[in-house]
């Protein structure tokens, strides 16, 4: 059987109302302990008095017996009410007086090392009947004989007036319980109830309506909080849901457009019966369509893993210069094709660490960029320099049209072309430079664009340096 409350607000009120029940006990028995020595310090208190009262009470009468003289009641009746026990003993422990009240009892039986010697002696002890006493004792010099003065007072009336919280306790307590548990229920469940909104709110929320939020998040309290927070969530989550849209319809028209030239092609070619050179033209141009399928379907691959995690980069340490010269040695043939040349220069010893094909595929993705939209005959320039912040920078500048400052902001989107109507001719399908700041900000570095319209562009890639810092 389950005995834990389901519900929080019940939780919650069981929890308050037995910290509240443990303290009203704690209370209670605070207050009696406080009572109970407070009434216990009066009692040692009186005792004292009455010692220093009999002391000078006591004689030894002709026989050698000692006495005690009750001529100092002002009435014979008064002395029928002092509720003390009084006993006497000598050093070796024997029986000197005891007072009719205490009768054949002892109280605490022989001395113990010093008792009453340098001032009073207080403890509780018992008779042999078991009544509880408070005992206060004191060594006295009688007729030149040293004796021990024992005074009790019993303590059941401390203890009878101890008992009677008790059921003043067995009372109010319940009772008090029992309110505390209606306010505390009431409380808890006023306190959660925009918690519960929040939940039934939450619970609507949807793929389909991830705009959606919770109430009650311009409150300052925890509620408002946790609502805030929940509405960043369900914002970052609307973004990711967004472009995972984008990316899938992006993705899907990229992939339709050549299979579509693929199947155009092959069609064509079968309606009629060419020549081998017809063929090979036809076939060449399927060819070059299933190329940039290939590279476009790499590519995609290469976001799905970097945007998983599942990517491993293998770091080593290499010189820039080096890297920069491999991604120019990739680029040889389409800059045959447009007449363009790469001017390389800057620090031959500025290193990095780092994986060195994806940083290679990076500045390739960035040189090629730069190469298509040069003119003919147009030299891009690469720049390898010591940046602040031991960072080394890699600088890529061209000549071409350069990027309205509209389009700056989204050049490193996916499947983002600053002019989609020549995307056919320059062969991209807008991922080559997402591809690159990716893999520059996975080893740590950043990525920026400069660029006027008219004048060109410069990309700047800045990474940790690796050797002598400036």
């Amino acid at each position: 059987m389950r005995l834990r409350p389901t519900h929080l607000r019940a939780r919650l009120t069981l929890w308050y109302v037995s910290v509240l029940a443990a303290l009203l006990v704690l209370g209670w028995a605070g207050t009696g302990a406080f009572l109970f020595w407070q009434l216990r310090s009066q009692l040692d208190h009186f005792a004292v008095q009455e010692i220093e009262t009999v002391e000078g009470l006591f004689f030894f009468d002709s026989g050698g017996q000692l006495r005690l003289r009750e001529d100092y009641h002002n009435h014979p009746e008064s002395k029928e009410v002092i509720d003390r026990y009084l006993e006497v003993r000598d050093q070796a422990g024997a029986v000197l007086f005891r007072n009719e009240r205490l009768g054949n009892r002892t109280l605490d039986g022989a001395p113990f090392r010093r008792e009453g010697v340098g001032g009073y002696s207080q403890r509780s002890a018992r008779l042999s009947d078991g009544t509880r006493v408070r005992m206060v004792s004191r060594m006295h010099s009688l007729g030149g004989r040293t004796v021990l003065i024992r005074l009790a007072h019993s303590e059941e009336p401390l203890y009878s007036r101890l008992g009677d919280l008790l059921p003043a306790l067995l009372v109010v307590l319940p009772v008090v319980l029992v309110i505390a548990s209606a306010a505390g229920y009431g409380l808890a469940r006023r306190a959660l109830n925009p918690l519960e909104e929040m939940a039934r709110r939450a619970q609507e929320i949807t793929p389909e309506n991830l705009h959606a939020r919770l109430p009650n998040d311009d409150a300052d309290d925890e509620l408002g909080q946790l609502a805030r927070v929940f509405n960043d969530t369900l914002a970052r989550l609307d973004r990711a849901f967004e472009q995972l849209r984008r990316f899938t319809s992006d993705a899907s028209h990229e992939l339709r457009t050549p299979l579509a030239m693929i199947r155009s092609v092959g069609e064509v070619g079968l309606q009629k019966d060419g020549t081998r050179a017809e063929y090979r033209d036809i076939v060449g141009s399927m060819l070059e369509e299933v190329n940039r399928l290939t590279s476009l379907i790499d590519n995609l691959l290469t976001i799905s893993r970097a945007d998983s995690g599942h990517i491993q980069l293998h770091r080593t340490v290499f010189p820039v210069m080096a890297l920069a010269r491999e991604a120019a040695g990739l680029l040889e043939i389409l800059l045959e094709e447009k007449s363009q040349r790469i001017e390389l220069e800057g620090d031959e010893d500025a290193q990095i660490e780092g994986d060195r094909i994806f940083l290679r595929q990076a500045l390739v993705n960035i040189v090629h960029n730069a190469v298509k939209y040069s003119p003919v005959g147009e030299t891009i320039r690469v720049r390898v320099r010591r940046g602040e912040g031991n960072r080394v920078v890699v600088e890529v500048h061209d000549n071409g049209p350069g990027i309205p400052a509209e389009d700056r902001s989204k050049v490193f989107d996916r499947f983002y072309r600053v002019d989609r109507a020549r995307w056919r001719e320059s062969g991209g399908a807008g991922l080559g430079l997402s591809i690159a700041k990716w893999a520059v900000e996975a080893h740590g570095g950043s990525i920026a664009l400069d660029s006027e319209p008219g004048q060109g562009c410069t990309f700047r890639i800045a990474l940790p340096a690796v050797g002598r810092p400036l």
